[in-house]
This record gives C-alpha cells, structure tokens and sequence, in this order.
C-alpha cells in the first residue's frame, strides 16, 4: 500500500485525505492544530472545518513532522503558498528518502513571481525530490468532501508520475485527468483567484449575470495572455485548471476569493474583508504577483490592474469599473500582448 502524507489538516487537505482513504491509499494527515490532530484521531472528525461529517477511521494525524513522513512515498502539500517556503524548510530538515510532492494549493509569490514548483525546487535538496506534481481543477472541498462528482487535472515534471497520481486519486466520484503543461496548470489555478475577487466585488457593487459572464470570458483572455508569455500552452487555459477552475471559483459562494471580493464591493475595505474570513484568501497575494508579473512583462491585463487598484492602491470600485469600461475600443480578439 503507498502511503502519503498530508501536509495541512485544513478544508481541503482533509477532503482530499478523505479521497485517498477511499482508494485505500494509507495516510497520514499533519498539522500543527493539537485539537485537528487530536479530533481526526480520536474522534475522526475535522469539526473545525466539517461540523458533521465523519471521517475514515483509517485516516491518521499527527503533530509531529518527522514522524507524519518517515514512511511516505508521496507528500500533498495542502497549505496556503503564504506559508509554503517555511514548510518546506521544515519539510527538508527532517526527510530521510526521496519523495514526490504533490502541490494542492494555488498561487504565486509576490517579489519572487514564483510558482510552487519554483519554491519546491529552491527549497528541497535534489536527492530529496523525485518528481514535482500540480494537482488542479474545479474543486471546492465543501463538496468534494460530501463525496460530490468532481473533475480535476494534474501535471508532473515526469509525465509517467501524473499516471501514478491518477492511480492515487481516480474514485468514482473524483475523477483525474493528466496533462503535459505544468507550467500552464499553475498558472491557471492561481491567477483565476484574481479573477474570483473581482467576480465577488461586481456581485459586491450590485451587477448581475451580465457582467459575471463578461468577467469571466474577459478573465480567461487576461490568464490565457499572461500564462503563453510566460510558455504554456494555449489550449491549457479552456481546460479544468483554466476555464473550469475559473468558472467554480467565479460563481460559487463556496468561493474565499469571491466572498472576499463581495465583501470589499460591499463597502468593506480589504482588511475587513480578510479579518471576517476564517480561511486564507489566496487571490489577494496572487493579484499582487500578477500585477507585477505583468507588468514586467508588458502585458495587458485591465481586470487584473483594476482590481490591483482597488486592493492596494484604495481607488474607488465604482469609478475602477467606469474606467474598465470607458477604455479605448478594439476588436475582440486583437491580439495585443
């Protein structure tokens, strides 16, 4: 049986865990949360984030790294990419045998620009990293816990190593696709929670299904633009990672990003949008990274600026939103950088 460790006893890490139990795979779920670990174990249960849904009692936890890993053969990272650098320093210190590590989270650094992948190899030592593994797609783990029907996709720095993760995951309620463009996977799946802020604020502003579709296909473009700069591959962006995420996290009130937006449309400023969430927002920190990956290299992306806007430089969302839509006029598929 291979065993894996979990990396954040988190909403979605304990979803996911809870997928894997289903597959038979033996797991362990680390977290630095005495009552998780304790209530995963004793109770197998995660009230902090599920009030009322039991666990397999097959599902471990443990408080002490070292320990959670000494017997694993694939690593899921499962927790904020705020934190991600500090848990793999831990990570590194106390791996004794090569690992392939699965990332589950969204995002990209703000300052480095760097997607997990990125972090991961900086971060863990050569000999310590057999393969690196995105697992992504339109998935919120309210459902996927409930054991709803759920699609995602993944990508690996060794394409025979995304058809062992298939293996891992595939049940009959949570189905994995594979595809050859990790680099267009991460990009996908992080800067669509930019996308899902600004979907959340024009909810937030009182517009409706009009201006959500806008949105959403314009996001697209914006992604699909920045991300083939950057060397994915197009068709990657209408994909589960790209249009699929996309569409989950912008019209789902599952969504942390989209409730943040709703919140900061509503007249919250963005610190009282984030103090009023009790999960990471992930699309704040991204839109910063975004905003300046764009910039640097000189490419158009006005949602994502309006909302950079908004978010760090207070510029009114009304008058941002007039501005977005007082732009120059073009042809809709001018192929502008």
């Amino acid at each position: 049986m291979n065993n894996l460790t979990v990396i954040g006893g988190g909403s979605w890490g304990t979803a996911l865990a809870q997928v894997l139990c289903d597959n038979q795979v033996g797991v362990t779920v680390f977290d630095r949360n005495l009552d998780v670990v304790e209530d995963i174990n004793h109770n197998h249960q995660n009230t902090k984030f599920f009030s009322d849904v039991a666990l397999p009692a097959s599902m471990k936890a443990s408080l002490n790294l070292g320990d959670a890993v000494k017997d694993a053969h694939y690593i899921l990272l499962a927790v904020p990419t705020k934190v991600i650098r500090d848990v793999l320093k831990d990570l590194n210190s106390v791996l004794r045998h090569p690992v392939t590590i699965i990332n589950a989270s969204k995002g990209i650094e703000p300052g480095t620009h760097k997607r997990v992948s990125e972090i991961v190899e900086e971060e863990i030592s050569p000999g310590l990293l057999e393969a690196f593994v995105a697992l992504s797609g339109p998935s919120h783990a309210e459902e996927v816990i409930l054991r709803g029907v759920t699609t995602v996709t993944c990508a690996a720095t060794h394409p025979e190593v995304a058809s062992e993760i298939q293996a891992l995951f595939n049940t009959d309620y949570f189905r994995v696709y594979r595809i050859d463009d990790l680099l267009g996977v991460e990009v996908g799946g992080s800067i669509k929670n930019v996308i899902a802020l600004a979907a959340g604020l024009i909810a937030g502003l009182g517009y409706g299904d009009n201006a959500k579709a806008a949105l959403i296909t314009r996001g697209l473009v914006e992604i699909q633009r920045l991300g083939t700069a950057m060397g994915a591959k197009e068709e990657t962006f209408v994909g589960l990672s790209g249009l699929g995420d996309l569409i989950v996290t912008c019209t789902s009130v599952h969504s942390r990003n989209w409730q943040a937006g709703f919140k900061i449309g509503s007249g919250s400023n963005l610190q009282e949008a984030l103090d009023s969430m009790t999960m990471v927002v992930e699309g704040v920190r991204t839109c910063q990274a975004t905003y300046e990956l764009a910039q640097e290299l000189d490419i158009e992306m006005p949602i994502v600026e309006t909302i950079y806007k908004i978010i760090f430089n207070k510029m009114d969302p009304n008058m941002a939103i007039t501005k977005l839509m007082t732009r120059k006029t073009r042809s809709e598929f001018d192929q502008v950088k």
